[in-house]
């Protein structure tokens, strides 16, 4: 049985105080006890950017990549041991810049790995530069005069580019958010997690406050196998408009 002190490292995590990964990372410690991960069922791969810091914090057999590359070293390891759970912890940044075209493909491939998004809208970790998630007028020292480009959505390239298991949460609904990691490693192919979380240093609109004030859920009427209607809800973002849950599964 694992317990969270078999989890326990020797260093504390570092990321500032209200940081969304502080509950993230609370969140997969909780599911990890419920489902009694340990060093001979799990891997945990991480990108560079601040996510990848959560490796130092979780006492877990991890591989820290180059930027931008998590995805094709999970590959790699769940092609050799195909019984492992593989966590793949990846920033916007990391994911969608550096690493997008591995993560196109991965989801093309529906590779049997759940990737979790730590998605925050700005490359946090090099002091908060303009992400290809960061909404469009952001500003910041890449972009003084405004971000002009349109933000990408996670969810939907997921789903467009074939993945099976696509979903979103807020990393301050940490039963949720645990449960839902539980749901996608389940899931039989390649599971997609969009965690929306603060950069409380750098990002002052996505606020704790902001995606409290603006999340809802998703209805017990929602149809997850509707792929179109999936497309449709994961381009929802505004205003007392971010669905959560599970967007897609089949």
């Amino acid at each position: 049985m694992t317990d969270l002190a078999d989890l326990t490292t020797p260093f504390s995590p570092t990321w500032c105080p209200g940081c969304g990964n502080l509950s993230l990372w609370t969140a997969f410690k909780n599911a990890t006890v419920l489902e009694n991960w340990d060093n001979s069922n799990t891997v945990l791969v991480a990108g560079i950017g601040c996510h990848g810091h959560i490796l130092n914090f979780i006492k877990l057999t991890s591989f820290e990549t180059l930027h931008g590359r998590p995805i094709p070293v999970a590959t790699g390891i769940k092609t050799v041991n195909p019984r492992l759970n593989i966590f793949v912890f990846t920033g916007d940044g990391d994911c969608l810049g550096e690493g997008g075209n591995h993560f196109l493909h991965a989801c093309r491939r529906n590779e049997n790995l759940t990737i979790i998004i730590h998605n925050n809208g700005v490359y946090a970790l090099t002091t908060g530069q303009t992400s290809p998630t960061s909404e469009k007028g952001y500003q910041s020292k890449s972009t003084p005069a405004g971000n002009t480009d349109t933000p990408l959505s996670p969810l939907a390239l997921a789903i467009t580019a074939g993945a099976t298991f696509v979903a979103r949460e807020y990393v301050g609904d940490i039963n949720n958010l645990t449960n839902t990691i539980i749901k996608a490693n389940q899931h039989e192919g390649i599971a997609i997690i969009e965690a929306l979380q603060p950069c409380v240093t750098f990002n002052k609109k996505l606020t704790h406050t902001f995606f409290r004030d603006n999340c809802y859920r998703l209805g017990k009427d929602y149809n997850s196998a509707d792929k179109l209607v999936a497309y449709n809800k994961s381009l929802e973002f505004g205003i007392k408009k971010i669905p959560l849950g599970v967007f897609y599964e089949v």
